[in-house]
């Protein structure tokens, strides 16, 4: 049982997961489920300790999957492991309209967040409009409004409790990945006329770190 979390090992559990990262090969990378696979769409089960001493192996498989993808965030449900786990790291980008300051590879397990309002007199709740891809909708993205800031809770790697503020891209990622284990996909939150393919994203609109100009031209409102 790894320190802190208070449930025992699962042998099945552990077998299977052990009998997956086996496949991970010398380069440590998984193949990343894509959209239509059930897992994706079934709640993740709260990790407890299920994983005893191979929750460090997976940690490092994801994480390398995750680089090799390449992406900035990934949760267990996208290797075929339906338990409540995630591993982020962006290392940031200071010019990038979008607050991208870098986030330091941690695993989470058993992630929530919630909305936090803005520092200042107004302490207002605030949702900002960016254009979002996923690992497991291979080849598109869209425009989803997210919290600017939120409040992350859950546990580490090492089951000690989390509790913090993250603000910006940082909280995007966090709201991405927590949602990947409550069954949720980006596009379950996009605006459906925004969905554009990763080349045009690139190629015509450069990234899109202001959508403004996307969504006149593609006809929709900035939510």
């Amino acid at each position: 049982m790894s320190a802190g979390f208070a449930g025992p090992v699962d042998p099945e559990l552990y077998e299977a997961v052990a009998a997956r990262l086996r496949t991970a090969g010398s380069a440590g990378v998984l193949p990343i489920v894509q959209s239509g696979d059930p897992v994706l769409r079934t709640p993740a089960a709260p990790y407890t300790g299920q994983l005893g001493d191979l929750l460090p192996r997976l940690a490092e498989v994801m994480r390398r999957t995750m680089h090799a993808a390449p992406g900035v965030g990934l949760a267990a449900p996208q290797v075929g492991i339906g338990l409540a786990l995630a591993v982020v790291e962006d290392r940031g980008n200071e010019s990038d309209p979008r607050e991208r300051t870098p986030l330091p590879f941690r695993l989470l397990a058993n992630p929530a967040y919630e909305p936090v309002a803005e520092e200042g007199p107004s302490g207002t709740l605030r949702r900002v409009p960016f254009f979002e891809g996923c690992l497991s909708i291979d080849g598109w993205h869209a425009l989803v409004a997210r919290h600017h800031r939120v409040r992350l809770t859950g546990q580490d790697a090492d089951g000690a409790p989390i509790d913090e503020v993250l603000t910006g891209w940082p909280a995007r990622i966090i709201q991405h990945e927590t949602d990947h284990l409550r069954g949720e996909l980006y596009l379950d939150h996009a605006v459906p006329r925004s969905f554009v393919s990763n080349a045009n994203l690139v190629s015509i609109w450069a990234g899109a770190p202001d959508p403004a100009p996307v969504a006149a031209a593609l006809g929709f409102e900035l939510p």
